[in-house]
């Protein structure tokens, strides 16, 4: 009686300690200065921050600010070519993408785009930067090593963000049409157009393992055959997202919630099957992360926000911008 008493007591233990262990903010990171934001992302141990009219470089175990890349202005995305060491910057007011070294932070030169550049990123089969332009509703292929566009292509819709399999795919969010647009990159051109189920995709991700792509919409993941375009699986997550990260190491999906101000998991099981292990508490407005894989890492920008008056967007308070570090935590 007594050694099942001990059992049942072990047991209940344990259970209260898996209940107070997942992700939580560890510590923030505070950054001066007026203006809003969007995406984040990490290159050897700093974080680059989109901010208004400039970008934010902290280093990521402490949060000192460590630079500052002016005249950004309107800037969205940050994206890295590795082979030159330089670093991207899609600045929407301006229609132009920032070159800067990564060693010296020198500002190298300025690339005009498509109109309202937003998501950029490092494109490996193509080896070019590409931009998704929102309101030209096409993506830009820019050449790093001569740094000019060499290549449009016409999406039918708003570009919010692309990823590739590194084999000549791409897939892209399609915001204003509820789409994934899958594109050849041999010949430049969309070669099919995949209905979500969902509205308002904006975050996109790929598992190169199983050949998945996973879109944050509105309340929803919507997990897609990259092949097919058939959807897989749909699963609820908070409101507002604007992120989707995939966590290679432990299978694992995380999705930026803005509006509930909090951050959803999805465990990946195979190809077909999926599960919402948790939504984790974040802050109101973070909406945009990066994921650092070898420090198992994640930060979400972000700011403080006056009260709403009917229904008006929040305003954010002046000063109150600031990168969250979340973790996970077995307490």
């Amino acid at each position: 009686m007594f050694k099942k008493f001990l059992l049942l007591l072990t047991l209940h233990s344990l259970q209260a300690c898996a209940q107070q262990s997942g992700y939580s903010v560890e510590k923030t990171y505070k950054i001066p200065g007026p203006g809003g934001w969007d995406y984040i992302r990490m290159h050897k141990g700093k974080l680059y921050v989109s901010h208004s009219t400039q970008v934010n470089i902290i280093n990521a175990a402490t949060g000192d600010s460590v630079g500052v890349i002016p005249q950004t202005t309107g800037v969205h995305g940050i994206a890295f070519d590795e082979a030159l060491n330089r670093c991207y910057t899609s600045n929407g007011r301006l229609n132009n993408v920032t070159v800067f070294d990564l060693a010296t932070d020198k500002v190298l030169t300025q690339v005009p785009t498509g109109n309202n550049p937003d998501a950029i990123f490092f494109e490996p089969f193509t080896q070019t930067i590409i931009t998704c332009n929102g309101s030209s509703k096409t993506l830009s292929l820019i050449d790093p090593k001569a740094d000019k566009v060499i290549q449009t292509i016409e999406v039918g819709g708003k570009p919010e963000e692309a990823v590739s399999d590194g084999k000549g795919h791409l897939y892209v969010n399609l915001e204003d049409k509820n789409e994934v647009a899958a594109v050849d990159l041999k010949t430049n051109k969309v070669t099919a157009r995949w209905s979500l189920g969902a509205e308002g995709p904006t975050g996109l991700a790929y598992d190169k393992a199983t050949n998945r792509l996973f879109s944050g919409c509105d309340g929803y993941l919507v997990v897609l055959n990259a092949e097919s375009g058939k959807v897989v699986s749909k699963l609820p997550i908070g409101d507002g997202c604007d992120g989707v990260v995939f966590n290679e190491a432990k299978n694992l999906i995380y999705t930026s919630n803005g509006q509930s101000g909090n951050l959803s998991v999805i465990r990946e099981k195979d190809a077909n099957h999926y599960a919402v292990l948790g939504n984790y508490p974040t802050k109101r407005g973070a909406r945009t992360l990066c994921f650092d894989e070898a420090s198992q890492t994640i930060y979400l920008p972000t700011a403080d926000f006056e009260p709403r008056v009917g229904t008006e967007r929040p305003k954010m308070k002046t000063g109150t911008f600031q990168v969250l570090v979340v973790t996970y935590k077995v307490k």
